[in-house]
């Protein structure tokens, strides 16, 4: 949960104030450290169902505190065309994870996809960090617009991939 909360109070006060790299270096550390939290908890045998949705959903505050916080940047210098891809990076980012949940909900299987979140994460960090560092906006834009379509990608992909399973459960269902 603190590591929560410094990736939202950084991404939501460090971007907005174009302190990109000093941001994600952050940002980063504890991203990093959230990776291992759950690898850490099955290691030590104190993994609980309550965990794991607590873990998801700090994951998915987390996220959206980073998107926001560029997308805010994006706004302050006027750029539509970064706040659109931003926007869309996040939405779809989130309806990735959602499929994924959603799915595992009725029994079916989601974990496939081009645009996990932690690609997600290497992808939207290592560019605000190239950006933050000189390199041109643009870098930042063409990542936004990968994300964006690469997320989309993944939920169609989780779309078939649970269709499938789920037609195969019905007809399963069906047969005497």
């Amino acid at each position: 949960m603190a590591g929560t909360a410094v990736v939202v109070t950084t991404a939501l006060v460090a971007y907005p104030q174009g302190w990109l790299l000093p941001g994600t270096l952050i940002i980063a550390v504890f991203v990093l450290a959230d990776s291992m939290d759950g690898t850490m908890a099955r290691l030590s045998g104190t993994t609980s169902p309550w965990g794991a949705f607590l873990d998801s959903t700090l994951d998915r505050i987390a996220d959206a505190a980073i998107f926001g916080g560029l997308t805010v940047w994006f706004a302050q210098r006027g750029d539509l065309l970064g706040v659109a891809l931003t926007l869309a990076a996040l939405v779809l980012g989130q309806v990735v994870s959602y499929t994924r949940a959603r799915a595992e909900g009725l029994g079916a299987q989601a974990a496939v996809g081009i645009a996990e979140r932690t690609e997600r994460l290497i992808v939207v960090l290592v560019a605000t960090a190239l950006v933050g560092g000189g390199l041109p906006v643009e870098v930042l834009l063409v990542a936004m617009g990968v994300l964006a379509v690469a997320s989309a990608v993944t939920v169609v992909q989780r779309m078939l991939v649970v269709r499938s399973q789920l037609r195969g459960e019905s007809a399963a269902r069906l047969e005497p």
